[in-house]
């Protein structure tokens, strides 16, 4: 039988695993069911979280039962993971509204409505124990020596650690052996900062059940450039088309470093290992295929199939130097700021494309920024009505940044 943990290994998912031999056979012999937890912090998840939601992916595809937890019990403590100070504490009604954009995202990628894979809320079950219950049934098996020996405890401590945050690891646990008794999960997975509460939950089930299940962690990925994965010098990477354009997102993926192609095809694709092998091998000017590849995969795989066919026709057309595609990022500004001219420093700042005057003042002086194609050479620059081609200007940054003006109607 195929076997995904092979799959995994090679596609570079798996960073720790609780016993290699005992999984790989499993997974070979057996349909596991597995999870992973994705807390509800925002409204959108983002690129970051496309190694494990891929992880899942992956597992469907190989026959075995994912679920996927919305942490809405665990949201209302928030995990210090990977965190200097507290996160900010959300609304019962936030969290809700959260864990259903999210659901609506993994389903890109999980079969829910047949029943493949399973979407649950862990505040199903988290917010109506019992708190003393819970510490005389599930908290005498943790040790508070052990916890504190946890990475994600320790950096915490110098600057403080709440106590609420203090029962993550607990609750954690607790989701792991509540999986474990009601649909015989037998593997967790996640983020290599998880590996510690994953292990909490590992040895949960065997105090309490006798029973050995299993963990697996990924890595936490950077770029070629040591910046964290999903993060730009605008903002988060997110997959939510309303908080980031399918334009902009295909952008992210189409410009990645040339280092990163290989291992973002394999991380975050589904081509086969053989195809991605030949498009890694691409060199020079050639590179640029296997990236307008993996731009092309990611965002259908994210936004959908017609998404990512309109960003790719946008991208080609504005090197093309067309801009009549619609997927271009655009925005609309009241015509009566062009009668008199408006200055091309406040039209790049008011086009979202500086994020201040002084920004928009060293983008001209480095003569990286353009109108219509024009390069403009004076911060003294204005542009009119008589500037825009039916209605509409397009705004250049650099070499990738696109923006395009509409004039709103009525002004």
């Amino acid at each position: 039988m195929p076997n995904v943990y092979d799959e995994l290994f090679e596609r570079g998912f798996i960073e720790q695993v609780s016993n290699e031999a005992v999984l790989r056979k499993k997974l070979s012999e057996e349909k596991l069911t597995c999870y992973i937890g994705f807390d509800p912090t925002a409204d959108s998840l983002h690129a970051g979280s496309m190694v494990p939601i891929m992880a899942l992916a992956h597992m469907q595809r190989f026959g075995h039962k994912p679920i996927a937890i919305v942490g809405g019990g665990t949201t209302m403590v928030g995990d210090p993971s990977g965190r200097t100070e507290m996160r900010k504490m959300l609304t019962r009604e936030q969290i809700i509204a959260n864990g259903e954009k999210i659901k609506q995202q993994l389903a890109r990628f999980l079969d829910f409505e047949t029943g493949q894979a399973i979407f649950i809320d862990n505040a199903d079950w988290l917010l109506d124990l019992n708190y003393i219950d819970f510490l005389r049934d599930i908290g005498k098996h943790f040790s508070v020596n052990r916890m504190l020996a946890a990475e994600a405890y320790k950096i915490r401590l110098e600057a403080g650690l709440s106590f609420i945050e203090f029962n993550y690891q607990v609750l954690q646990a607790y989701d792991y052996l509540t999986l474990f008794r009601r649909y015989g999960c037998t593997l967790q997975m996640g983020g290599n900062d998880q590996w510690g509460n994953i292990l909490a939950g590992v040895d949960l089930i065997r105090r309490i059940e006798g029973a050995e299940v299993e963990a697996i962690t990924f890595p936490l990925l950077t770029t070629a450039n040591g910046q964290k994965m999903g993060k730009t010098a605008a903002g988060a990477v997110w997959l939510d088309a309303e908080k980031l354009s399918s334009y902009d997102f295909y952008q992210y993926w189409v410009n990645v470093d040339d280092r990163d192609v290989g291992r973002f095809l394999r991380y975050f694709t589904f081509l086969s290992l053989e195809e991605i092998k030949k498009l890694e091998s691409l060199q020079g000017a050639d590179l640029r295929q296997a990236k307008a590849i993996l731009a092309y995969e990611v965002t259908k795989n994210v936004h959908g199939k017609a998404a990512a066919q309109q960003a790719r026709a946008a991208t080609q057309a504005l090197f093309g130097h067309g801009a009549s595609s619609e997927a271009v990022p655009q925005i609309e500004l009241p015509a009566k700021s062009f009668r008199q001219g408006m200055g091309v420093i406040d039209l790049f700042v008011a086009a979202g494309l500086a994020s201040s005057k002084s920004e928009a003042r060293r983008l001209i002086a480095q003569g990286g920024a353009y109108v219509q194609g024009r390069r403009i050479d004076s911060i003294e620059e204005k542009i009119g009505l008589s500037d825009f081609q039916e209605g509409a200007i397009l705004l250049r940054a650099g070499k990738k940044r696109y923006q395009k003006v509409i004039l709103a109607e009525g002004d």
